[in-house]
């Protein structure tokens, strides 16, 4: 099978939030044509410009190279990454590579008429664990959640963290899972204040307290916060971003996320390296159909993340078919490929 046209397509989002990078720059949809006629399809970030970089160049890279194996997807996300080098390594040059590395996944599997959870390794697990990102406490609970994550927000002061973070642990009860996210929003000292307020509810994890450059900040961090985890990783890119997280011992939970960080073959990658230091990867997005193949068929955690406010009534849906939590679990289609077809209507 040889790939015959690659294109990206920036969506006609209309219900992106206003005043931040997800305005202008988040998801494209990348296809990837075969000789066969089979068309596979991914998922990568970047807006406009990361579909440039497909449209310009990713195309030129793998066009007319053939893809029968997973090995030739190592070989072809290996020529994308080398032939970027000069202006990629991170960002939105591999935020674009990712969705062309999916779809030639989604590809593979369907002409070999299995999921893509069959080539990554095997369905390992039927379902995952579902959390909620949302401070809707109410809603998440009466949906079924036994874990969630309540969204703080940029310039949540002190005392209204404590009080949500009270109320999560109240309403999902004394063995749920309840985690906080500050977006990098905190700085050393409003951490070490927080795992003082925040430790008598049983945080499990602080998520993204500094901005993604302070390995070291987070590092010293670890130590002084405990038993509460640090988790981060999502605005991190390739196992060669990993490297440098587990060289300085910055983080006990790896979150990346599979369409930004170099799509599954780099994902996969990270999960080796995270093998080697003894760190846990509980996928950022984790339920979204291009994480949860990832869950189902590795060893990483099984806990998959989810945005209950995508399934409400008029939310833009752009795969259909997409599967939903159920009573706190979530299970990925055993069509072939990812098992979601796109809503073509979202594209003009």
């Amino acid at each position: 099978m040889k790939i015959t046209d690659v294109r990206a397509i920036y969506p006609n989002w209309k219900q992106l939030p206003q005043g931040v990078w997800q305005s202008a720059f988040w998801q494209i949809v990348v296809c990837v044509e075969s000789d066969t006629g089979l068309r596979g399809y991914g998922y990568g970030g970047g807006g406009e410009p990361g579909a440039m970089v497909v449209n310009r160049h990713f195309k030129h890279v793998i066009n007319g190279r053939k893809i029968d194996t997973v090995e030739h997807i190592r070989d072809l996300w290996e020529a994308m990454y080398q032939a970027s080098l000069p202006y990629g390594r991170k960002g939105i040059p591999v935020m674009a590579l990712s969705g062309v590395d999916l779809a030639l996944w989604d590809l593979l599997a369907k002409a070999m008429a299995v999921p893509v959870y069959e080539l990554v390794g095997g369905l390992k697990r039927e379902s995952v664990e579902a959390y909620a990102t949302s401070s809707a406490l109410e809603r998440c609970r009466d949906l079924g959640y036994r874990s969630i994550k309540p969204v703080l927000g940029r310039r949540a002061d002190p005392e209204k963290t404590e009080r949500l973070i009270a109320k999560a642990r109240q309403l999902f009860g004394p063995d749920a899972k309840v985690m906080a996210d500050s977006y990098m929003a905190w700085d050393r000292q409003r951490t070490l204040e927080m795992a003082q307020r925040l430790g008598p509810y049983g945080v499990y994890w602080f998520e993204d307290v500094l901005t993604p450059d302070l390995l070291d900040g987070q590092a010293e961090l670890r130590s002084k916060i405990k038993p509460i985890k640090l988790a981060g990783g999502e605005h991190e890119f390739t196992q060669f971003g990993f490297e440098a997280i587990a060289k300085a011992g910055a983080l006990d939970i790896w979150q990346p996320d599979i369409a930004w960080c170099g799509g599954m073959t780099a994902a996969l990658q990270i999960l080796k390296l995270a093998d080697r230091v003894g760190a846990s990867v509980v996928m950022h997005r984790g339920g979204e159909i291009w994480g949860l193949h990832f869950i189902v068929a590795t060893h990483c955690e099984p806990f998959a993340e989810t945005h209950p406010h995508r399934w409400e009534p008029g939310a833009e849906v752009l795969w259909l078919d997409e599967p939903q939590a159920n009573a706190g679990m979530i299970s990925p289609p055993d069509r072939p490929g990812f098992g979601v077809s796109l809503n073509e209507s979202m594209l003009s």
